[in-house]
């Protein structure tokens, strides 16, 4: 064997343990970026249904329910009953969230209205989930049309439906896309109240992974969305939140936003432009706050944003 021949196999043997090691180091950088995308922090919820009642002084009837979504898995969720016949509205969190930061919210709906409330934890979300991970919104829409089915069957206590034809969705982020996916192909939802829209799943995903890794950078950002489609086994979809707004036809919306929801409130906005039938949406991306602070936010701007949403379902559901 030529001598320049042999130099080169001892280099390439020499490199070679190297290079495993930084690839195996890649595979695992990612796995970990994945693992934390799709597993967002747990927190105690905010507020039960048990600690409302102790604090407020008010008994509710709100009880813990699962149904099964339409891949077959489990869902559960709170359960606050309004009047036979009368309609109902899903409230959906954000990515992070859980179904108690939306939870006063609901409950005012209920007081004024008496429609019937249906609070999710989506995937991968709440205490001790059912659904140990999150899609980002690719699944999460086929959830909601899971929890609607489930609306649909409940009876009263002389075996008569529970909720009427229409049914109206909140949500926001996260939530908010998954709404925008499900209301294209689900005639029941006819009012959609979105807050700080997600654009896609892909915004999402970059959000997460610079929360992550605490760096913004499109290269790490490009090998994360390879190694969740991977993750997802080829079933990621990126599919825009214009898309699927393109789709709906009859159905009343209202877009929101506030100063809090940082690149949301442009993006939310912006939106509008999709929606075939200019005259059926409403845009309220001026307000002071949006549903990402409902956790916390208290006083006057709490009040005035839930009566915005409260006004807006009472208007167009009934």
């Amino acid at each position: 064997m030529p001598p320049r021949r042999r130099i080169g196999k001892r280099l390439v043997k020499s490199f070679l343990p190297i290079a495993l090691v930084i690839v195996l180091a890649v595979v695992a950088a990612l796995a970990f970026v994945v693992y934390c995308v799709t597993h967002p922090a747990k927190r105690p919820y905010v507020v039960t249904p048990e600690s409302f009642s102790r604090i407020s002084g008010r008994a509710i009837k709100v009880t813990d329910e699962t149904w099964t979504n339409a891949d077959g898995r489990s869902a559960r969720g709170w359960l606050l009953k309004g009047a036979e016949g009368a309609p109902a509205v899903v409230l959906l969190h954000r990515y992070g969230g859980d179904r108690s930061w939306l939870f006063n919210l609901g409950v005012k709906i209920n007081e004024t209205t008496n429609f019937t409330i249906l609070w999710p934890d989506l995937r991968g979300h709440g205490e001790s989930p059912l659904i140990k991970s999150t899609s980002l919104g690719v699944r999460e829409g086929d959830d909601l049309r899971g929890a609607i089915q489930y609306l649909r069957g409940l009876k009263t206590e002389s075996q008569k439906t529970l909720v009427g034809e229409s049914l109206g969705v909140y949500g926001v982020e996260l939530g908010a896309y998954s709404a925008l996916k499900a209301a294209r192909s689900e005639p029941l939802v006819k009012v959609l109240v979105l807050d700080s829209v997600v654009l896609s799943p892909n915004d999402l995903l970059n959000t997460a992974v610079a929360s992550c890794v605490g760096l913004d950078n499109g290269l790490v950002q490009y090998f994360s969305r390879v190694a969740m489609k991977a993750y997802m086994l080829g079933s990621y979809d990126s599919t825009s939140a214009c898309e699927f707004a393109s789709g709906i036809q009859d159905q009343k919306v209202m877009l929101l936003s506030g100063s809090d929801a940082g690149g949301l409130r442009d993006a939310t906005a912006s939106l509008q432009k999709c929606f075939p039938n200019a005259a059926n949406v409403e845009v309220r991306t001026d307000l002071p706050l949006s549903g990402f602070g409902l956790p916390s936010v208290t006083g006057e701007q709490g009040e005035a944003y839930d009566r915005v949403v409260i006004e807006f379902f009472a208007r167009n559901l009934r």
